[in-house]
């Protein structure tokens, strides 16, 4: 554990020695005798006082505690912590929104409702939640969207844009998916009889794995209004597809907007 620790966090130490360039990456850079760091590359300038408390609200982010619970942690005032969170998440929002191609090969669909809990009727049609519709392609990257409603209209727009023609589908038998015919091999599980379908063996369970890790992480953040939730998709899609890597080092180049070297 240490020594994950170490290699996960490491890649901030000369940031915050102020022997390297948050925004360029360079190790050209002078420490002023106000306490700034200027890069002799690119020429910016910034608090070292300053990039140490980024350093550590990024850390939280990563960490994912919530923005009150840092604040009081850190001994810091709370629209601090929620401004750095709030930038990140909004560019995290696009990134994941622009980042990579169309999803192909064997892609998997669902869509999850997302909400508090309310009496009343669960899964589609449940009232008052937002609705998710996700693609994951098997072995690779999951793309989420918030849609208005799970009519045909609604879903095939998302899979025509965010998947390639051709490629093998794989859903449930809800009947918005009857189209997909058209734009591929099509094959479906009966969830009112089995998860895996016993003679096929076909299923969804990548999808359904993901929903259990999104909302596992938002669980954290005790309640989301729906205004901002889509940010907060967008960010446990970006740490789904980025598992494998150095999420830090990731974030921290989002935020400061370094190149990695």
């Amino acid at each position: 554990m240490v020594t994950r620790r170490k290699n996960v966090f490491g890649c901030a130490a000369n940031f915050l020695r102020g022997k390297k360039c948050v925004w360029c990456g360079s190790f050209k850079v002078n420490k002023t005798t106000r306490g700034y760091v200027k890069c002799r590359l690119c020429h910016k300038q910034k608090s070292l006082k300053m990039i140490r408390t980024e350093i550590g609200i990024v850390t939280g982010f990563y960490q994912q505690q919530p923005a009150y619970r840092l604040a009081n942690d850190l001994g810091m005032d709370y629209q601090t912590v929620t401004r750095v969170y709030q930038k990140l998440r909004l560019s995290l929002y696009y990134i994941a929104e622009l980042e990579g191609a169309k999803l192909s090969g064997e892609v998997e669909m669902d869509e999850s409702y997302f909400g508090g809990r309310r009496k009343g009727k669960r899964g589609r049609g449940a009232a008052g939640k937002s609705i998710v519709f996700g693609l994951l392609e098997r072995d690779g990257r999951v793309y989420t969207r918030v849609v208005e409603g799970v009519s045909a209209d609604d879903l095939m727009t998302v899979i025509r844009k965010k998947t390639r023609k051709g490629s093998v589908y794989y859903s449930d038998t809800f009947k918005s998916y009857n189209s997909l015919k058209r734009l591929g091999k099509h094959l479906t599980v009966n969830h009112s009889k089995d998860m895996v379908s016993k003679k096929t063996k076909n299923h969804i369970n990548g999808i359904e794995g993901f929903w259990s890790f999104a909302k596992h992480i938002l669980y954290n953040y005790r309640g989301v209004s729906k205004y901002h939730f889509p940010m907060y998709l967008k960010e446990v899609e970006y740490r789904f597809n980025h598992r494998q890597e150095n999420l830090f080092k990731l974030l921290l180049s989002v935020y400061f907007g370094y190149v990695s070297h």
